[in-house]
C-alpha cells in the first residue's frame, strides 16, 4: 500500500472514475467513497467500471459510511454490507467499517460477511478529540486489520495527543480533523500513522489539503523525525500563501524541511506544541505580531523598537528569538518608486504591520502620518516614530505622496471590500500590504483614479525570502518563490470581462 491514500468522492460514477484515475497518478492507494454516490444505480455503474479497469498494483479501499457515522449513505446496515460485498467482487482489497456498524453486527465482527478481506475499523468524532490514554490492540477490536481514529481538533494540543497515540500503536491511522488539526494531519505519517488521507477533488472533511499538495508541496510521505518544521501562525490563516512560498523553495533546493499553516487561537497552545512537532522557526501574522513579544528570550533591537515580530527562530534549547522582516519588505517595495526622504506617506492602521511600515518609512527619512480606527494606538505609533496623526475625516482633503493600507480589510475571502473610499485617495501611489488577492479593491479604486499601485505581493515576497534565508542560512531561490506565488494568485483571479462586438 502507498502511505498516502487518495480519496475519490463524487455524486456520479463518471466523476468518481475520473477521480480514481487522477488519484492513481499520485498514489497506488485509493479510497472509494461509495456513500457519496447519488444512488444505487451510480454505485452499480462505478463498481462495474472498477471491475473492468482495476489497475495492476493498485490498492482500493471501499467506504460506504452511513449518515449516523458522518457519511452520506441513507440505507440500513444490511444495505451498507451489500455494497461492501459488491466492492470486494469488483476487486477492492480493503473496506472501512465504522464502529457504529460493527457494534450492531453479530459478535461485533464483520468476518462472517463476504466484505473485502482487509478490514479497517474507523472511529469518527466530529466534535472533539477523545481521551486516548492507551495504545490500540487490534485483536480486541473484532480482529480487524487496522484502526483509524479521525477526531476534530479544537486546540493544537488535541492533535498532539492524537499523534502520540499513533506513535504508540501499530497498524493504526490518525486523522486530525479541522483547520487547527491540519499541520498534524500532514505530519501524521512521520509520527507513525499507517496512512494519510487527501481528497482528489472535493473535500470530504474539514481541514484537508489536496492529494497533489500533500504529496508534492508538503511531501508528507518523505518527512521523518529529522525533518525540521517551520510554519506560520495566525488567525485567520487559511488565506496564507506562505506554505507555498517556503515549501516551493525547500523543494527547489532539496532541503529536508517543511512549512505548515497553524491556525492559532491561543499562543500558549501553540508554544506548548513546539517540541512535539520539532518546530525550528515560524512566521507570525495577525493577531500575534505583538503578543509574541512576551514569550521571546531574545529580540532584534529593531523589532523591539517596532514592537512587533513577524519572524521567530527556535533555538536548540527551545528558547525563542524574534525579528521583523516586514521592515525589509516594505522598504524594497517603495524605494524604487519614491524618494522616501522627500515624501509624505500615510500609514493606514496601527497593528503589527503598521508599526513595521511606520518605523521603516521614518528611518528612511519619510514624513509619516498615521490614521487608525483605534485612535489611541494610532497616537502611540505616531509618537513612537515622531510622526503625525491624521483623523479619518481629514483624508478627503489631505495629500500624500503614498498611502499604505496595513489593515486586513479587503483580504481574501472578503475581497470586495476596500478600507478606503475613492474620495480619500489623494496621492501618487497606493500600496496595499494585502497580497491575496493580488489586485485588491483598494488598488482597483486607485487605478481607476489614475494612481500608481503597488501590490502587497512585492512585500510578501521580500519579507518571506528574508525569513527563508534567516532560517536555512542559504540563499533563497527567489525566482522559484516568485513564480509559485504569482501563478497561484493569477490562477484564482477572475477572468477579465470581454466585450462582445455587436453584429452590424
Amino acid at each position: 500500500m502507498g502511505r498516502i491514500c487518495g480519496v475519490a468522492a463524487a455524486a456520479t460514477a463518471v466523476d468518481m472514475s475520473s477521480s480514481i484515475r487522477l488519484a492513481l497518478r499520485e498514489t497506488p492507494t485509493v479510497e472509494l467513497r461509495l456513500d457519496w454516490l447519488a444512488n444505487d444505480a451510480e454505485r452499480s455503474k462505478l463498481l462495474r467500471w472498477v471491475r473492468q479497469h482495476h489497475p495492476v498494483g493498485a490498492t482500493l479501499l471501499a467506504t460506504c459510511r452511513r449518515k449516523g457515522a458522518g457519511g452520506r449513505f441513507a440505507g440500513h446496515i444490511d444495505a451498507q454490507l451489500y455494497w461492501l460485498i459488491q466492492a470486494r467482487e469488483a476487486g477492492c482489497q480493503w473496506c472501512d467499517i465504522e464502529v457504529e456498524t460493527l457494534r450492531k453486527l453479530p459478535g461485533q465482527s464483520a468476518r462472517e460477511h463476504a466484505v473485502p478481506p482487509c478490514i479497517m475499523l474507523s472511529v469518527h468524532d466530529f466534535q472533539r478529540t477523545p481521551k486516548l490514554t492507551q495504545a490500540i490492540h487490534l485483536p480486541s477490536y473484532g480482529e480487524v486489520d487496522a484502526v483509524k481514529i479521525a477526531a476534530h481538533s479544537r486546540a493544537i494540543g488535541d492533535s498532539v495527543r492524537l499523534l502520540r497515540w499513533a506513535r504508540r500503536s501499530n497498524d493504526c491511522i490518525a486523522v486530525p480533523m479541522g483547520e487547527i488539526g491540519l499541520p498534524a494531519r500532514i505530519l501524521a505519517l512521520r509520527e507513525g500513522s499507517a496512512l494519510a488521507y487527501a481528497p482528489v477533488a472535493d473535500s470530504t472533511a474539514p481541514g484537508q489539503v489536496s492529494l497533489h499538495e500533500l504529496k508534492h508541496l508538503y511531501r508528507a510521505h518523505q518527512l521523518n523525525r529529522r525533518t525540521p518544521v517551520f510554519g506560520v501562525i495566525g488567525d485567520p490563516i487559511g488565506h496564507s500563501l506562505s506554505p507555498l512560498l517556503h515549501n516551493s523553495a525547500f523543494v527547489a533546493k532539496k532541503v529536508n524541511a517543511v512549512y505548515l499553516p497553524f491556525l492559532v487561537k491561543d499562543l500558549r497552545d501553540f508554544l506548548a506544541a513546539i517540541p512535539e512537532f520539532g518546530i525550528r522557526g515560524f512566521s507570525v501574522t495577525i493577531p500575534h505580531k505583538q503578543k509574541i513579544l512576551k514569550y521571546l528570550k531574545q529580540c532584534d533591537p529593531l523589532a523591539a523598537d517596532i514592537g512587533a515580530v513577524n519572524t521567530v527562530v527556535v533555538a536548540r534549547d527551545g528558547s525563542l528569538s524574534g525579528s521583523n522582516t516586514d521592515y525589509v519588505g516594505i522598504l524594497r517595495s517603495l524605494e524604487e518608486k519614491l524618494d522616501l526622504a522627500r515624501s509624505r506617506v500615510l500609514v493606514f492602521g496601527a497593528g503589527g504591520s503598521a508599526r513595521a511600515a511606520a518605523f521603516a518609512l521614518a528611518r528612511a527619512g519619510a514624513t509619516v502620518a498615521v490614521c487608525a480606527r483605534r485612535e489611541l494606538a494610532g497616537r502611540q505609533l505616531a509618537q513612537a516614530i515622531g510622526g503625525e496623526v491624521v483623523p479619518r475625516r481629514a483624508l478627503r482633503t489631505e495629500n500624500f505622496d503614498a498611502v499604505l493600507n496595513t489593515t486586513p480589510v479587503g483580504m481574501y475571502p472578503h475581497a470586495e471590500i476596500s478600507p478606503l473610499g475613492l474620495r480619500e485617495l489623494h496621492c501618487r501611489i497606493v500600496m496595499d500590504l494585502i497580497y491575496r488577492p493580488e489586485r485588491t479593491q483598494l488598488l482597483k479604486l486607485a487605478a481607476s483614479k489614475g494612481i500608481a499601485t503597488i501590490s502587497g505581493v512585492e512585500m510578501f515576497l521580500a519579507q518571506g525570502i528574508a525569513q527563508w534565508e534567516l532560517w536555512t542560512k542559504q540563499r533563497a531561490p527567489e525566482s522559484v518563490m516568485r513564480r509559485a506565488v504569482l501563478a497561484a494568485l493569477r490562477a484564482e483571479a477572475p477572468p477579465k470581462a470581454t466585450r462582445r462586438r455587436r453584429a452590424r
